[in-house]
């Protein structure tokens, strides 16, 4: 039931384009207590049916841009073989390491970007509006 319901929220914040494979990940790792090498393998598994899903769903709204996606996609490929490579040779606990100190920044980055957004700015129209 466990993994029914890690697949079930993985796949929600995939779809949404917002990293399900990360969530998987943690998820794997933290409640089902696979190694960390095991669980970002998987996650490339997983990441296969629910991205086809996804890019359907995205090319018939029409929200894809097919010449950024071939640059990318090709660009990724290079970049993936290079980080299987070195996630191969990466022993877990710094692996692990690496996977939380990303997480950290992404994190950091949002609420940055949030901040930045919504909390200064609103700050800024605040000042605008008294003059």
């Amino acid at each position: 039931m466990k993994e029914v319901l890690i697949g079930l929220i993985s796949g929600i914040v995939s779809g949404t384009g917002m990293g399900g494979g990360t969530v998987l990940i943690l998820l794997l790792t933290i409640i089902l207590g696979i190694e960390q090498h095991v669980a970002q393998a998987s996650n490339l598994i997983f990441f296969i049916p629910t991205s086809i899903s996804a890019i359907i769903i995205n090319w018939k709204n029409k929200l894809i841009d097919i010449k950024v996606s071939i640059i990318i996609s090709i660009c990724g490929i290079g970049g993936a073989i290079i980080g299987a490579i070195i996630s191969s040779k990466t022993n877990v606990i710094d692996l692990r390491r690496y996977f939380g100190l990303f997480l950290a920044i992404i994190a950091i980055f949002e609420i940055y970007s949030y901040f930045r957004k919504y909390i200064f700015k609103s700050g800024r129209n605040t000042k605008k509006r008294k003059r």
